[in-house]
């Protein structure tokens, strides 16, 4: 890595991290170098990135020290924290928070936050509330992230605000609301709150392409919020898409947000407010996202159904439900 600019990548094991580590590493003629940051240096997805040249350091993101020694002698800082493996939106704050003093101590010079939307902004056109959940949020696996942009801000980092839409490995992953499911009629259905609104979605790899594409702009988006999408589709046109790539039919189910809310799965009422959010104000949630500046940072941006041609996907085999059909 002699005379690369060294990215010091958070998650790199992981989707949204693992996406630009290998954006780096397919390109060795670039000026970047990775360095890959995860909790077990000794997992296979370590030992991979480490195969194909990365330098693979421990960090955890509770440990502000370790993260300080890891950012030491990087040019950029990929950031991110994941909601979902604790479900505190609290503890996202606080992660954002040791991620941002870390940067700043270690002299990262651009780093990447991974954000989201901040639920605090949403008004309903017709004046109905958003449930508040536990501390206050509504949107917890948002606004934990929303909040943590202030940290960057405030350290004085050269920060781009990174905002990822929907991913379309959500469609298959279980336990996800929006799975993709086989009813006890044996059809496929994908069964969302979602109505006629369009729902701009990415493959998690594109994500991190696209972040790849931010360091190589430089400081012409520091500073900016960057939200990233490969198209808007309703749930209709998902189902379609998804329909096509498996040959087989795939049903577009309307579920009420109130089946969602009661929906056996940590985080539904959040899951609930998200897509309350998304479809009650859907133009301007659209409008967060650019898919003509995605596709600039990011040349090789697939749409669903190219993602879908080229991931093949594993297919529900079993009759699973979230809610009344």
């Amino acid at each position: 890595m002699v005379d690369k600019r060294l990215i010091a990548v958070v998650g790199a094991t992981g989707a949204q991290g693992g996406g630009l580590a290998r954006a780096i590493l397919d390109d060795p003629q670039g000026k970047f170098g990775c360095r890959a940051l995860t909790r077990d240096p000794g997992s296979d997805a370590a030992r991979a990135l480490r195969d194909r040249g990365a330098d693979v350091v421990p960090a955890d993101l509770d440990d502000e020290d370790s993260l300080a020694a890891a950012f030491d002698g990087a040019y950029g800082a990929f950031c991110m924290t994941n909601f979902f493996e604790h479900f505190s939106a609290s503890r996202e704050t606080e992660q954002a928070e040791k991620l941002a003093r870390a940067a700043k101590a270690s002299g990262v010079r651009h780093a990447i936050w991974s954000t989201s939307p901040d639920s605090r902004h949403w008004v309903s056109p017709d004046g109905r509330p958003l449930p508040a959940l536990a501390d206050g949020y509504r949107v917890p696996h948002w606004d934990g992230k929303a909040q943590g942009n202030r940290f960057f801000t405030d350290q004085g980092v050269a920060t781009t605000f990174l905002l990822p839409a929907m991913f379309w490995e959500n469609l298959f992953m279980p336990g996800a609301p929006q799975q993709l499911q086989r009813g006890g009629d044996g059809v496929l259905a994908i069964s969302l709150p979602a109505a006629d609104a369009k729902l701009p979605g990415i493959a998690a790899e594109d994500i991190g392409r696209c972040a790849y594409g931010i360091l190589q702009a430089g400081a012409n988006l520091v500073g900016k919020t960057v939200g990233v999408a490969a198209e808007a589709l309703t749930a209709a046109q998902l189902a379609t898409a998804v329909s096509e790539a498996l040959g087989e039919e795939v049903r577009c189910d309307e579920l009420p947000l109130a089946a969602v809310r009661a929906a056996p799965f940590p985080g539904a009422a959040a899951v609930a407010n998200m897509f309350q959010i998304t479809t009650e104000t859907n133009d301007d949630y659209c409008a967060n996202y650019d898919i003509g500046l995605t596709r600039s940072l990011n040349p090789r941006l697939r749409t669903l159904r190219e993602w879908l041609a080229a991931t093949a996907p594993a297919v529900p085999t079993v009759t699973t439900s979230v809610g009344a059909r």
